[in-house]
């Protein structure tokens, strides 16, 4: 009868996933200062490959959006969700950002079996999930994941540049580059700003103290 001491070490280092579906998870925009965390979750389908996948950031915008109809198409299936400014701004953007790729993965309509998530963080979920550093360049379903998400977040920052084109979110997508500092400074922010990101507090705080001493004058 072999000893617990001997037996331990092995069943300790052997590598174990359930049998079944795997989706990828990853998220974009929780860098910028404004619109929502935007999270999607994929389960690809092994009979109907899908050539070129990578990191979404290193490919070429025309790629992303040819990528996106095809992982749609072929991807055995698939689920975009967001989480709210509003929740962003309650939660914070790392919870927030969880609540994103939660949502995805339970909008999907197969239940993987494991769940891997790009970085080094997951999100609460009722099933196996792993998480990957650097996985969007790793991981097929993780790289397909992160092409829908950030071209599915790159549209609503061109929709929403219609409604406030003064403020160039077509160019910037919402980062804090000189450009749209300058037009928050200017301008004041929109409802879509996130209100807890350090730039957009220090503009709402000067513009307070300002429009505070135009009353006091």
């Amino acid at each position: 009868m072999p000893s617990k001491k001997s037996s331990l070490p092995e069943q300790s280092t052997l590598p174990w996933h359930a049998p079944g579906l795997v989706a990828g998870v990853d998220e974009a925009g929780r860098g910028p200062l404004a619109g929502p965390v935007v999270a999607a979750a994929v389960i690809l389908d092994d009979l109907n490959p899908i050539e070129g996948l990578a990191d979404s950031k290193k490919l070429s915008a025309a790629r992303r959006e040819k990528l996106f109809d095809e992982i749609r198409a072929k991807a055995l299936c698939f689920c975009i969700a967001q989480a709210s400014v509003e929740e962003i701004d309650r939660l914070n953007i790392l919870q927030a950002t969880m609540l994103a790729m939660q949502r995805a993965v339970n909008g999907l309509r197969l239940k993987p079996s494991l769940v891997q998530v790009d970085g080094n963080r997951i999100p609460r979920l009722d099933m196996q999930a792993e998480a990957i550093v650097k996985g969007d360049a790793k991981v097929q379903a993780i790289s397909a994941a992160s092409i829908l998400a950030k071209v599915h977040r790159d549209r609503w920052c061109q929709e929403f540049d219609l409604q406030y084109p003064e403020y160039g979110f077509a160019a910037h997508k919402g980062y804090g580059t000189a450009a749209h500092l300058q037009a928050l400074r200017g301008l004041g922010a929109t409802p879509e700003h996130r209100r807890s990101f350090a730039p957009v507090t220090q503009v709402l705080q000067t513009s307070t103290a300002l429009s505070g001493a135009v009353t006091e004058l």
